[in-house]
């Protein structure tokens, strides 16, 4: 009778046991390291965890002047008139170089134009067609596009002044050097968008407004659009799926004003 309780015993001990481990397997599949659990995208996929040793706190995410500042429909530019020092890139230019757009971010050209070349090696050249836009460019530009197409198309397409991420001198829109796709939805399936889409991070950029992200940016699919953000930076957000800023940095959907 006492041996054969201690086999029921031993047999508990062996099922508490095996229990325990498939919950410690269980924790570690859903939790990162570093106690940041994992993202639902927007596509419903999910996000890796964040690599260990990366700091997310290393540049300003309100600072205009910051390679992290988050521009969007809910965190305008302080002020809303700020103005970068700019540049022209020693890149191919869609318009000449005294037009405002043909300048960008100084702290963004030397990556800019490092991306050109490599553009350039590989056979797929891409052309600057708009660059850093002022305020008051910006007003010019979101206004045309409401009296064309009306505000809410307008407000899917482009920024209202003191919102625009061109404004920061960080934000670029590309295209082939032939011009065709030009700031179009093709061009993402272009060479040169292809290209650029595989390699930008290299580089320090992002694609800004992805596939499937408007509920969180608010913008339609830009394949066009980079954002300069740093290596660092792009490469995480790249190994994460591409994921938005905002749900990279955990802001919440900024889809509206």
């Amino acid at each position: 009778m006492n041996k054969l309780l201690s086999n029921r015993w031993l047999l508990l001990i062996v099922l508490v046991f095996v229990a325990s481990l498939i919950g410690v397997v269980v924790s570690h599949r859903s939790i990162d390291p570093a106690t940041a659990t994992l993202h639902t995208l927007a596509n419903g996929k999910t996000a890796s965890p964040a690599t260990p040793g990366f700091n997310d706190k290393l540049f300003s995410l309100t600072d205009p002047a910051s390679p992290w500042v988050i521009v969007n429909k809910q965190r305008p530019l302080a002020p809303k008139t700020y103005a970068p020092d700019v540049v022209v890139p020693n890149m191919p230019l869609r318009s000449s170089d005294s037009s405002g757009e043909m300048h960008v971010g100084k702290q963004m050209a030397p990556s800019l134009e490092k991306m050109y070349e490599a553009s350039k090696a590989a056979g797929v050249p891409l052309m600057l067609a708009s660059g850093y836009r002022s305020y008051d460019l910006q007003v010019a530009v979101y206004g045309a596009e409401v009296k064309n197409y009306g505000q809410a198309t307008a407000d899917r397409e482009s920024a209202r002044p003191g919102y625009s991420e061109h404004q920061t001198g960080l934000a670029a829109d590309l295209e082939p050097v032939g011009r065709n796709c030009e700031v179009a939805q093709c061009f993402g399936a272009t060479p040169e968008g292809k290209w650029l889409a595989a390699n930008a991070a290299d580089y320090g950029f992002i694609i800004r407004y992805g596939e499937s992200q408007e509920p969180i940016t608010g913008y339609l699919h830009e394949p066009w659009h980079v954002r300069y953000v740093g290596v660092e930076l792009a490469k995480e957000v790249k190994q994460k799926g591409n994921i938005p800023l905002e749900t990279f940095f955990k802001l919440g959907a900024a889809a509206n004003y």
